[in-house]
């Protein structure tokens, strides 16, 4: 069932919403084989940001407040059941600053929150800001993370639908500045490859300075894009932390 903000199957059954955050260029369509890797009472609810897929005609939002704003809007109808975050690269950014936003709206916050393929944010930037460069130069940037098809850079007409989305997401990746706001106290799962440079094992460990309750960290095989190789791998690892989440219920779905 499509929704503005919410792409989900809705189960009677539901007990525990994920909400998954896609990274930068990407929709919710990433996630949209993971319902039948959990069990019914997981309700998967992947996000769907302005300006892509279905959503074309609204403008991207282009700073990371008022698009961490304008998704709690989007969520609020569907927070009255248990609910965790997953989010990948910039989607984890994103779970991230919704959890602290929640939790300074005084909302009660995830009960857990998952986070895939980022360095953590309080650390020192060691990458180009792509949003700032020319066509040319920005599209070899993204060519290098692997992860786009290639029939994207090869058909104009797609690259002219998914250029101006990329070029927005990047902007929000590129300019968002973290503000020590205190630890949150959820538990913290972190994820990774381990061939991606882009967030290193140590990049990724250093979440646990920005959490009170870091409770694993786990890499799979695969660089920045591991968790489309790897989806039962790591859908099997966020079953057997939300089985955990609701009390008195088992969702592990193995």
């Amino acid at each position: 069932m499509r929704e503005q903000w919410i792409y989900r199957r809705p189960s009677p059954a539901a007990r525990l919403r994920l909400f998954c955050l896609p990274y930068a260029g990407g929709g919710a369509s990433i996630y949209s084989r993971w319902q039948a890797d959990f069990p019914e009472d997981v309700e998967v609810c992947a996000v769907e940001l302005p300006g892509r897929r279905a959503r074309l005609r609204e403008p991207a939002i282009r700073r990371a407040a008022p698009l961490v704003a304008a998704i709690a809007r989007g969520l609020s109808p569907y927070l009255d059941l248990p609910f965790a975050f997953f989010g990948h690269s910039m989607g984890a950014l994103l779970a991230f600053e919704l959890a602290l936003h929640l939790r300074r709206a005084g909302l009660p916050g995830p009960r857990a929150l998952f986070l895939s393929a980022a360095a953590a944010p309080h650390l020192p930037r060691t990458r180009r800001l792509l949003w700032r460069l020319d066509d040319a130069e920005f599209l070899s940037e993204i060519r290098g993370y692997g992860g786009t098809p290639e029939e994207v850079f090869s058909e104009p007409e797609l690259l002219a639908l998914f250029l101006p989305v990329l070029r927005a997401d990047f902007e929000v990746f590129d300019t968002y500045e973290y503000e020590d706001d205190g630890p949150l106290d959820c538990p913290l799962h972190v994820y990774g490859g381990r061939d991606d440079e882009r967030a290193t094992p140590g990049q990724l460990r250093a979440w646990g300075e920005l959490a009170s309750n870091l409770e694993s960290v786990e890499l799979f095989p695969g660089g920045h894009f591991y968790l489309h190789e790897q989806r039962p791998a790591l859908t099997a690892a966020l079953r057997r932390e939300l089985a955990a989440l609701v009390p008195g219920r088992t969702v592990s779905g193995d």
